[in-house]
């Protein structure tokens, strides 16, 4: 059964101009740290500018059983146009500020400016 091979999305993601944002990291196997800052129980869910170096996101979902980061998730893998099951919380399960990781097979095929362009609205 052939593998799927990590794609380095450190070319893509300079050549986009993404590497500027200071919310993006590239790890060594090619996965994508985002750094977020997180505003639960908003009107929708959107991301809204900078906070502190990170993305910025207005969720809708409340802070309570998790749902503000199953929302999160979601948001991030419709927005990337990725699949849910390739991002992870990585860090600050119970925090405001989080770390997701799109993986490496994800990240190679993940639309960048989408996210980009939803930071900058």
């Amino acid at each position: 059964m052939p593998t799927a091979q990590a794609v380095d999305p450190s070319p893509m993601l300079q050549g986009l101009g993404l590497f500027s944002r200071p919310y993006l990291r590239a790890e060594k196997n090619g996965a994508v740290v985002i750094d977020i800052h997180v505003i639960p129980n908003a009107a929708r869910t959107q991301a809204d500018g900078l906070h502190d170096g990170a993305l910025r996101v207005r969720l809708h979902a409340p802070p309570v059983d998790g749902k503000a980061n199953l929302a999160l998730i979601a948001w991030l893998a419709d927005c990337l146009d990725v699949a849910k099951s390739q991002i992870e919380l990585a860090r600050g399960q119970t925090s405001k500020r989080k770390q997701l990781r799109v993986s490496a097979q994800a990240s190679g095929n993940a639309n960048w400016a989408a996210l980009s362009e939803a930071s900058s609205d």
